[in-house]
């Protein structure tokens, strides 16, 4: 499990976040089983045969670039890989997801106490869109941006929109996410990010990357945005 660290605050002391963005995979919904299995479906297609748990990691970031750093695929190969992907995960794998349990709950909380929300994913905005509105937490969220391919889809340039429609400053705004890709796209925007324990990082991940606070759980990353504690 993961323990708190220091988090950065804006004046020192104390939860003064203004802004709070969110990741969507690993950190709002638990997308796992149908990210492992529609990559399953896609990396056999070339010959690859591959367990869950080795594809755990895959959750969250571009796909390409995870390909890319795990295998040993071409760039036209791995965005080959990437199509087949689709193929599966579009009209069947982005279903198998649920969120986890008590986000809800503390997004309410969150905005109760005057918080500005918002998502900045890796994801296609229309899948998050998608889901975030079936699980009815579409209005949970002041802004919601997720990669638009349109060639400015790196995290930290979905972080910036997202800070941008919000017009959100940096010393007042957090990063919640999951993975070495969030708090390095967090840092390129010069905010700061606190990883949650029940997503999806290898272990020790985190730490290298220099995340700036850890979260266990949702009591304790509730605890942390609105007590500072």
């Amino acid at each position: 499990m993961f323990q708190t660290t220091g988090i950065i605050c804006p004046k020192g002391g104390g939860t003064l976040y203004e802004t709070i963005l969110f990741d969507f995979d690993g950190t709002v919904f638990d997308t796992i089983e149908g990210i492992t299995k529609s990559l399953q479906y896609a990396l056999r297609k070339h010959g690859v045969e591959a367990e869950p748990a080795e594809l755990r990691c895959f959750a969250g970031p571009p796909l390409i670039d995870m390909l890319l750093e795990r295998y040993p695929f071409s760039r036209e190969e791995s965005e080959q890989i990437v199509a087949d992907f689709r193929e599966r995960y579009q009209p069947v794998g982005l279903y198998e997801c649920r969120v986890f349990p008590g986000i809800g709950d503390l997004l309410e909380h969150l905005r109760a106490a005057g918080k500005k929300l918002g998502l900045a994913t890796s994801k296609p905005e229309h899948l998050a869109r998608r889901l975030l509105e079936r699980e009815g937490l579409l209005d949970h969220f002041d802004v919601i941006c997720g990669t638009l391919g349109d060639g400015n889809d790196a995290k930290w340039q979905v972080v910036e929109r997202a800070m941008g429609i919000l017009g959100s400053a940096r010393e007042s705004t957090v990063l919640i996410g999951d993975t070495k890709w969030d708090v390095a796209g967090a840092h390129r925007c010069g905010i700061p990010c606190i990883g949650v324990g029940y997503g999806y990082a290898a272990p020790g991940e985190l730490e290298a990357a220099g995340v700036d606070g850890q979260a266990a759980d949702m009591q304790v990353l509730e605890q942390l945005l609105l007590k500072g504690e």
